[in-house]
């Protein structure tokens, strides 16, 4: 078990600090139907995300081509292109980021936030999971480093677990914030959101190029053993 959960918690983790969905649920949160709101969003996050992350361990469990034990040769050629891929993003990141007094244009979803229904919200999170490219590159890499991990089924069963929990506290802090901390809990949010929109460049930029490596070092130590 520990080698699964030590494999998908960089991706977890990577997920849990991405800018984006932290700003999203934030700015859920402030609606007029900000605890509806908050908790269909994070409902919709978690259950989109465990969906995402099962199918591709199942997948990747289930389809072991070595026989010997170990991963599925195709589970290490695809964290070989994972990796390419990370590295691909990072470089991108780095050239879209926002030159100096200038600031990234807000998506339009955000402009339309108010109008949100729980129905909205949980589907705009869904979109979040499986719909936006940075955070479903995390999901299936993370998935498919337990998936190729020599953890037992009840192993990467925990270690499934614990990525979407990890994963999903982007969301969970946030709606635990706002459900417990009164009148404070907007400033401090608020203070939350400005620092990761002022960072996001950066905060992506390392993330994606540390896992390249990470994964492109896997893949190929996988493939020539």
């Amino acid at each position: 078990m520990g080698d699964a959960v030590g494999q998908m918690l960089t991706s977890a983790v990577g997920i849990a600090i991405s800018p984006l969905s932290l700003i999203a649920v934030i700015l859920m949160l402030a609606t007029p139907k900000g605890r509806s709101n908050g908790l269909a969003f994070t409902t919709g996050w978690v259950l989109s995300l465990a969906a995402v992350v099962t199918v591709v361990v199942l997948a990747g469990s289930g389809a072991d081509a070595a026989g010997d034990g170990g991963p599925a040769t195709w589970t290490l050629w695809l964290k070989l292109a994972l990796g390419v891929l990370f590295l691909l993003l990072g470089v991108k990141q780095w050239k879209d980021r926002p030159r100096e007094d200038h600031e990234a244009p807000t998506p339009g979803w955000m402009k339309a936030i108010d109008t949100f229904t729980p129905a909205r919200a949980a589907g705009l999170a869904a979109a979040l999971v499986v719909a936006n490219p940075k955070n479903l590159v995390l999901a299936v890499g993370g998935a498919v480093s337990v998936a190729s991990s020599t953890a037992s089924a009840a192993g990467k069963t925990v270690a499934v677990v614990l990525m979407v929990l990890i994963a999903s506290l982007c969301t969970l802090i946030p709606l635990g914030v706002y459900l417990a901390g009164g009148e404070r809990a907007a400033l401090v949010l608020g203070e939350w959101k400005a620092w990761m929109g002022r960072h996001n460049t950066a905060i992506m930029t390392v993330l994606f190029v540390v896992l390249g490596v990470k994964y492109l070092g896997d893949a190929l130590s996988g493939l020539t053993t």
